[in-house]
């Protein structure tokens, strides 16, 4: 049986006793019912794991002891980007979970001028900080040890006119004339997503601009939330970690 993981913000170093994360042992506890002396996995993100156990629980703490560090990394040697509109509902929460548990080496949400969720000030801040965690869980839960970043909200027009940093950079589009089997491989990749109802004309014209290619996937137009993880999927199954026997 797998171990449970966890992930804490704070350094780890090998023999550390180190106090869990509020939310970790709320979990840990009342959710897993682990007692004293449970063994678990824990990382800090900055690549690698340890094992531990819980060494006692005080009320609603819990103190760990780690073992040896464990130079165990299950990244994918596809580096692939996300830039996604915002999705109304709880929506980007699922896209997020799940591009992690793909791969995704990190994430852009960008305010686009279809996205039916518009975030400003305190409240986009708040929603990017918990993104991060959704990440983070799904870290949890698939074995990943390096947390892709969730970067800051900004509009797609601004991160568009940032100058690239290579890679191939592609956008879905239902009346592309190229697939992604007719593209090279490559081993970095930008994957540009719209909203609801897609990229607004002038968006599609901008990230042309900015370098990106539209490619379709199959004969059937994919809601937002489906898109990006179709597309993903089809990247590692190409070029990535799907084809590793």
């Amino acid at each position: 049986m797998n171990l449970p993981r966890f992930y804490c913000r704070e350094a780890l170093s090998p023999g550390a006793h180190v106090e869990l994360p509020e939310p970790v042992a709320r979990h840990a506890v009342r959710v897993l019912r682990l007692p004293p002396g449970a063994p678990m996995v824990l990382f800090d993100g900055r690549g690698g794991e340890y094992l531990a156990h819980i060494e006692r629980i005080e009320k609603n703490r819990v103190f760990a002891e780690l073992a040896d560090w464990r130079d165990v990394e299950r990244e994918s040697r596809l580096a692939v980007t996300l830039v996604q509109a915002l999705q109304a509902g709880d929506k980007m929460d699922f896209t997020i979970q799940k591009a992690v548990e793909l791969g995704v080496r990190d994430i852009v949400p960008v305010d686009s001028r279809r996205s039916v969720l518009k975030l400003a000030g305190d409240r986009a801040g708040k929603r990017v900080a918990h993104w991060q965690g959704v990440a983070a869980s799904a870290c949890e839960q698939c074995g990943r040890n390096q947390v892709p970043l969730v970067a800051p909200l900004e509009r797609l027009e601004q991160w568009l006119a940032r100058p690239a940093d290579g890679g191939l950079r592609l956008m879905l589009a239902p009346d592309a004339e190229e697939t992604l089997a007719d593209l090279a491989p490559a081993t970095r990749v930008q994957l540009l997503i719209g909203a609801e109802g897609g990229l607004d004309p002038q968006e599609m014209i901008a990230a042309r601009q900015a370098g990106f290619r539209a490619v379709r996937l199959g004969p059937r137009v994919l809601r937002t939330e489906t898109a990006g993880l179709a597309a993903l999927a089809a990247l590692q199954a190409l070029w990535g970690d799907f084809r590793e026997g």
